[in-house]
């Protein structure tokens, strides 16, 4: 059964640094590429991060820059460090694995088939 766990949220003031860890189980495969989404109440689900297997990253306008997606040697686990926090990065994050088609944008919430429960993010001003 594949599962993803999140880990690592919490609350930090503005300016403030989060690393975020997504671990993979249960995969008989690797995943071709796994990506960072975030939601807030009442917004669409958006693209972070991402990363594809060839090692290609794809980071959403907000967070390029202060954010960075990086996986582990086994790629099971994927990170996301985010630095110079700010109150609009307030939301829950969700990690997600394996693009079901080739896409030039890994950001897209509908390429993904697994996804984790989330980890909430809150970055007070």
């Amino acid at each position: 059964q594949v599962q993803l766990v999140e880990s690592g949220g919490g609350s930090v003031q503005s300016g403030g640094s989060l690393r975020l860890s997504c671990t993979a189980s249960g995969f008989t495969y690797r995943s071709n590429c796994m990506g960072w989404f975030r939601q807030t109440p009442g917004k669409e689900r958006e693209g972070v991060a991402a990363i594809n297997v060839d090692g290609r990253t794809d980071y959403s306008d907000s967070v390029k820059g202060r954010f960075t997606v990086s996986q582990d040697n086994g790629k099971t686990t994927l990170y996301l460090q985010m630095n110079s926090l700010e109150p609009d990065d307030t939301a829950m994050y969700y990690c997600a694995a394996v693009c079901e088609r080739p896409s030039r944008s890994l950001l897209l919430q509908d390429l993904y088939k697994f996804w984790g429960q989330g980890t909430q993010v809150t970055v007070s001003s």
